[in-house]
């Protein structure tokens, strides 16, 4: 079923970043696409996500199953001495993904009370990536305990769809007065994880 665009694309700038927004319907869900172009790091590339958001609104995911998707084009940065994407960076894009989930679809007074760390990262390396490619991060949520919770990703050509690399990672939430961990609300523990 081919996508239907909800909105045209919208393009900001802010701090040397380019972000590119398209939100569309697949098969009954919407979804929110970002396209960026930047050369800072990951802290920058979130905070131009949260910025976007502010400006669009509050979004809302139907689910805590719905996948969300985050578009990358490959810099020269990200390449290593054999001519492609390092693995380290595949673990960059991970926690890019999960950062935008987050300030994507969290509750505002949770994203004030909260900060999440990994606790652990599992990583397949299926296929390499290139300089200039356009990959996607797409990611959803898993199982939760008490204090972690379990985030599954895929990092995706955007051309083909084809998987360069799966994640698996252990998120737990810190108390961002503390920096010690702490229990989530029942909303957030609704919307970032999945019924065993």
């Amino acid at each position: 079923m081919p996508a239907q665009f909800l909105m045209a694309d919208r393009e900001w700038f802010w701090r040397g970043a380019r972000l590119l927004l398209t939100e569309y319907r697949l098969a009954g869900e919407s979804r929110l696409v970002y396209t960026h172009d930047v050369t800072a790091g990951c802290i920058e590339r979130a905070a131009a996500v949260d910025t976007v958001i502010s400006i669009l609104g509050r979004i809302h995911l139907s689910s805590a199953v719905d996948r969300f998707e985050l578009r990358i084009t490959v810099e020269p940065a990200d390449i290593d001495q054999l001519g492609h994407v390092n693995n380290v960076v595949y673990l960059r894009w991970v926690q890019e993904a999960a950062i935008a989930h987050w300030l994507a679809a969290a509750p505002a007074v949770d994203q004030a009370k909260l900060l999440w760390i990994v606790v652990r990262h599992e990583i397949d390396y299926k296929q390499p990536a290139f300089l200039g490619d356009e990959v996607i991060a797409c990611t959803w949520v898993g199982t939760a305990t008490r204090l972690t919770f379990e985030r599954h990703t895929e990092v995706l050509r955007a051309s083909d769809r084809s998987v360069l690399a799966r994640a698996r990672t252990i998120w737990c939430p810190l108390d961002i007065q503390t920096g010690k961990p702490t229990r989530v609300s029942a909303e957030v523990r609704t919307q970032f994880s999945t019924p065993k």
